[in-house]
């Protein structure tokens, strides 16, 4: 397969990261990436070539069908690349419920079953669905392959796993399922390969980006998340609420009279950093704020952190390593430095000037426990799990 084109869509909530990647014999090679960002009109389109940044306004426009935006898409990618070599196409799918265990190839029993999960996971599930289908109707003959956040959790534990709710509930699927599992398989891959003493002992990694969210690790191996049954769960994020008592919910239909449409669009998308600040969903612009609604926002951020990390930890039994990534984690320190300092009982200490500087190892010579600092490749994952599934 050595020179075939291997595509891959990483669907957000207002964009999609594309990754080009050539297969060679010991696995793919990235060419380039590029973003289609829907929050514009028209639609942008960025290819990034090494250090070249090409800025393109599509005509095609965002609906339903997004089968004239992928036409137009290739279109310009093949005035860079051999698009004709392309053999797959890989999505980053969130959720996958307890049916995927790890990549399969798409037809339309599986798109039928993705699709029943979508009320789990309302911001991405729609989007990677209208893309896989916007592919089909374009290009049929193109294998498309789905890689699944949730699949990395899946060897939880029932205790992990279980809510103190009836047991039929449990058994229709009301359980944790953990997500950012492609991110935090790159992590534990990378970590091994850095310091594989610190992998094979007790880890966490904290994914902080506009969703956000914490991973306890055994050996590379996923034993507990801070996310749950949605990606509603766990620490605050940019737009959402994070870990909330039930009965905030109940108040909203009981007493304020809100519908489940009004309700799921406040803890989707008018929570979190943007709720509190009431200035930005943007870390930057409230870290560059001095008004006092920001630090408040900033504050509840990493004071939630902390805590979910210290819950995680009694779940492993102990911490060796902490691993910060994604877009806030790889590039804040102060919201690092914040988090660690709320961690100084468990013997954390980092290095002020590492730190400042986004180093890959932020912990001091004198902190129990390693601190670290690397980037993130989700699309890196499901080019190498599309492979496997085509392989295989």
């Amino acid at each position: 397969m050595t020179g075939d084109l291997l595509v891959t869509f990483n669907a957000g909530s207002s964009t999609v990261k594309i990754g080009l990647f050539e297969t060679e014999t010991t696995g793919v090679k990235r060419l380039a990436k590029a973003v289609i960002d829907f929050s514009r009109t028209p639609l942008h389109f960025r290819i990034f070539e090494g250090p070249q940044v090409f800025e393109i306004a599509l005509n095609a426009t965002a609906s339903d069908d997004l089968t004239d935006v992928i036409a137009e898409t290739f279109g310009w990618l093949a005035r860079h690349f051999d698009m004709t070599a392309t053999t797959a196409i890989g999505h980053r799918v969130v959720h996958g419920g307890d049916r995927f265990h790890g990549p399969v190839r798409l037809d339309e029993a599986v798109i039928a079953e993705i699709d029943t999960l979508t009320r789990l996971a309302p911001l991405h599930q729609p989007q990677s669905l209208r893309l896989i289908r916007a592919v089909r109707a374009w290009r049929p003959e193109l294998a498309q392959i789905a890689s699944f956040d949730t699949a990395f959790h899946q060897g939880h534990a029932d205790v992990v796993r279980r809510f103190a709710i009836p047991r039929e509930l449990h058994d229709k699927g009301i359980r944790r399922y953990g997500f950012h599992g492609l991110s935090y398989k790159f992590i534990a891959e990378e970590l091994a390969r850095r310091a594989p003493k610190v992998a094979k002992g007790n880890v966490i990694v904290a994914h902080l980006g506009s969703g956000a969210s914490l991973c306890g690790m055994e050996n590379g191996t996923s034993r507990d998340s801070s996310m749950g049954f949605s990606a509603l769960d766990g620490i605050p994020m940019a737009t959402r609420c994070g870990a909330l008592d039930p009965g905030v919910i109940l108040y909203l239909f009981d007493t304020e009279g809100r519908d489940a449409k009004e309700v799921e669009n406040l803890l989707y998308r008018q929570c979190g950093l943007l709720g509190v600040s009431g200035i930005s969903a943007d870390s930057r612009e409230l870290l560059a704020s001095a008004l006092p609604e920001a630090r408040q926002a900033l504050d509840l951020f990493t004071f939630r952190i902390a805590g979910e990390l210290s819950r995680i930890a009694a779940t492993l039994g102990g911490l060796d390593g902490i691993v910060f990534t994604a877009g806030i984690g790889e590039n804040q320190p102060w919201i690092r430095a914040e988090v660690c300092r709320r961690l100084m009982w468990l013997g954390i200490e980092i290095d002020p000037s590492a730190n400042e500087k986004n180093a890959a190892v932020i912990s001091s010579s004198a902190s129990r426990v390693s601190v670290f600092v690397i980037p993130t490749d989700e699309e890196q994952v499901i080019a190498r799990e599309t492979l496997q599934a085509l392989e295989e």
